[in-house]
């Protein structure tokens, strides 16, 4: 039987590497889906402006959680959204909104603070509530920091050797910090599909978590409101499952952490705060003002309760009702 000619070698060569060659355009498409959505296809949050220009920005839960902190210990502090909108800026281009633990030199977490030029020990930069806490304490004492470019007011704090490259996340991060910080109402939606993590999860966790980024009385409605009124009961379409895995955060106007915000302001903050959290907390539904975010539901996310439930519940009783999976 003749052997094939070198040229019929030549074209299965060709077409062997050529099939390979496919294999990996694939499989690095597929990492990088991977990685832009934490490795959860389809798992994604995105946040659009409240105004008609259209304006939207797409990121992953593990960058939803960061900002989330960083917005909620700036207003913990009485930072205004401009503070907070340098601050996610700021971390974008640093870490990119990612707590890693390494860097230029001994830089690490969130804002690649150094603990060799006295921003905290290795252990207190990589707690995200602390970063953000020294870089608005550094920021605080930027004589007009909100009337400065962003590129000045973050290098002021950052001493950074680029520090031009702050201003591409300028638009990105005004989008984050207008809805995280309760300024834009349902503007952020997530997936909220379980992530692959360790990290506890429940109604213990989403307390945890709320006390971590909000202060001790994250859960505490004001003195005032300390009566049969401000904890209604739950409606009578739960279930006693549903009630034991519901978190119900108290709003008011006088409360420390609103630092004179509005309880509309303060309410949407939290609001947001926990669908940015909804995958590393496995929270499946919230609610505030009449409107509900659902897990999973990404063609209607933030949508018009019933008159009567979850969001009509909440719609009167002034809080944010935050539902979690288990």
């Amino acid at each position: 039987m003749p052997e094939p000619s070198s040229t019929l070698k030549r074209r299965g060569r060709l077409f062997r590497i050529g099939a390979a060659f496919l294999v990996l355009i694939a499989v690095a498409g597929y990492l990088a889906v991977q990685y832009v959505t934490g490795g959860r296809g389809g798992s994604g949050c995105k946040v659009v402006s409240g105004e008609a220009d259209g304006a939207a920005y797409e990121f992953t839960p593990e960058q939803a959680v960061n900002a989330a902190t960083i917005a909620a210990v700036g207003t913990g502090r009485g930072m205004p959204e401009r503070a907070v909108t340098i601050a996610i800026a700021t971390s974008l281009q640093e870490s990119g909104l990612r707590n890693i633990e390494h860097g230029d030199r001994d830089s690490l977490g969130l804002f690649q603070q150094r603990p060799s030029q006295g921003w905290g020990t290795r252990k207190q930069i990589l707690d995200p509530t602390y970063a953000a806490g020294k870089f608005y304490q550094h920021l605080a004492k930027v004589h007009d920091y909100a009337e400065l470019p962003l590129t000045v007011a973050a290098q002021r704090v950052q001493r950074s050797g680029y520090p031009e490259a702050y201003a591409k996340h300028e638009p990105d991060a005004a989008l984050l910090s207008a809805a995280l910080t309760g300024n834009s109402a349902a503007t952020l939606t997530c997936a909220g599909l379980p992530a692959t993590t360790t990290q506890a999860a429940g109604p213990d966790a989403v307390r945890a978590a709320l006390v971590r980024d909000f202060g001790r009385d994250a859960l505490q409605p004001a003195a005032a409101e300390v009566n049969a009124a401000s904890t209604p009961a739950p409606s009578p379409t739960e279930s006693t499952g549903t009630s034991a895995r519901t978190v119900t955060v108290p709003l008011a106007a006088g409360k420390s952490p609103a630092k004179g915000r509005s309880v509309s302001r303060r309410g949407w903050q939290l609001a947001h705060w926990a669908v940015a959290n909804s995958s590393a907390l496995h929270i499946e539904r919230v609610s505030y003002g009449g409107r509900e975010w659902t897990a999973g539901n990404a063609d209607n996310p933030w949508h018009t309760a019933a008159a009567e439930g979850v969001g009509g519940v909440e719609k009167a009783a002034g809080a944010v009702r935050i539902v979690t999976a288990q």
